[in-house]
């Protein structure tokens, strides 16, 4: 008989998945591990039909399904692609997914009076202007869906320069803003949270200590707003350039992203955590290896009662 976890959060445990992607799909459906749902990246099952969609539905039949996508351009001000918005919403009512993401950046754009794409996921910033754009799309793919969203904070090497005139937002307020007015929620990336900082202090050169303002960023995030987590690694670079890290999702959950791992389930609770492996891909047991080590942690933080809502719960049990 088919598994079918539960997905939803719960006391003491939160759910645990991993990013199925392609060199894994033959394993994981052989071998069917106990995971909680599967995340697979949206625009790969855009074709009405083939091999990768047939793939797809037969992992649905075992494992809840969350639908992450890269290539929605929420925040470009040359406007959503309808025909990108309409094949995801096709996906979304044939896969009927737990979960349907993408991320606070843009990719598309006007050129020469041609649209043009990245391939690159490109920060936005976080001025008033730029709320209202991501507002204006979030409520645009959410109509479309006919469900809720989720946003990404994003992994970001640039900073955009505004002039004086403009209000500039921390991105914690900016994204807490935009769940506020458009009902979406987070998808609250620890690692991207941990990378930024990192290049703060090696790129823009701020002296913070990069795991406090880490834990500060994850402090000003309500946490009803919040409605999954994604766990990854990244890695070193230097070259004549200088030095950068990058979020290549080619390695396993470095030591400090852990401890913010379990600064999360503390503020947040039992959320839905995804381990992202998508560079350098190693067995499938490595995945599952890392999916254990995140359930270990939230229970260790989540049974102990450090979360205020699995406090309110045991001291309600007790009386």
């Amino acid at each position: 008989m088919p598994r079918q976890p539960n997905d939803s959060p719960r006391a003491g445990v939160a759910p645990v998945g991993i990013g199925w992607r392609h060199p894994h799909y033959g394993a994981l459906l052989e071998k069917l591990p106990v995971l909680d749902f599967l995340e697979v990246h949206s625009e790969n099952f855009f074709a009405l039909g083939g091999a990768a969609l047939a793939v797809l539905e037969q992992g649905r039949a075992h494992y809840p399904i969350s639908l992450h996508g890269v290539g929605l351009s929420l925040g470009a001000a040359a406007g959503l692609d309808a025909w990108h918005l309409d094949q995801l919403a096709r996906l979304v009512q044939r896969i009927d997914p737990v979960r349907v993401s993408d991320h606070a950046s843009f990719a598309r754009g006007a050129f020469h009076g041609k649209a043009v794409h990245a391939a690159d996921l490109l920060p936005i910033p976080f001025t008033t202007e730029s709320l209202d754009v991501m507002c204006a799309h979030v409520g645009q793919v959410q109509d479309r869906l006919q469900r809720p969203f989720m946003v990404e904070n994003l992994s970001a090497y640039l900073r955009w320069n505004v002039p004086d005139t403009e209000r500039v937002w921390s991105e914690t307020e900016f994204l807490t803003t935009l769940a506020r007015r458009s009902g979406c929620r987070l998808l609250v990336d620890v690692n991207n949270i941990y990378v930024n900082a990192l290049n703060a202090q090696t790129r823009f050169g701020e002296r913070t200590d990069p795991l406090q303002s880490c834990r500060d960023w994850l402090d000003a995030i309500p946490a009803d707003v919040v409605g999954e987590l994604h766990l990854a690694g990244h890695c070193h670079v230097s070259d004549e350039h200088g030095d950068i890290v990058v979020d290549d999702h080619g390695s396993r959950v470095c030591d400090a992203v852990w401890d913010l791992y379990r600064h999360a389930m503390a503020r947040f609770g039992a959320v839905p955590t995804l381990i992202e492996w998508d560079t350098d891909v190693p067995v499938l047991d490595v995945l599952l290896g890392e999916a254990g080590r995140a359930r270990s942690h939230s229970e260790a933080v989540l049974g102990a009662g450090l979360h205020p809502a699995a406090r309110t719960q045991r001291q309600e049990t007790l009386a």
